[in-house]
């Protein structure tokens, strides 16, 4: 994981607000942190589910999401 390159979420604003970093190009699983303590740990998701739960929070219609 030292050598992913992390990509804050599009939400994120300029305040250092809650938000999450992924990294995209890894094969079959999406590793998910804190943006805001980016050494601190990752959790890390089958692509499938990743997939499925972004999916589904952007159904909900949520401003911001």
């Amino acid at each position: 994981m030292s050598t992913a390159v992390w990509r804050k979420s599009s939400y994120t604003n300029g305040d250092g607000g809650d938000c999450v970093e992924v990294v995209d190009d890894l094969a079959g699983v999406v590793p998910v942190r804190d943006s805001k303590d980016p050494h601190g740990p990752a959790i890390i998701f089958p692509a499938t589910a990743w997939s499925t739960f972004v999916s589904a929070v952007k159904d909900t219609g949520l401003p911001g999401i």
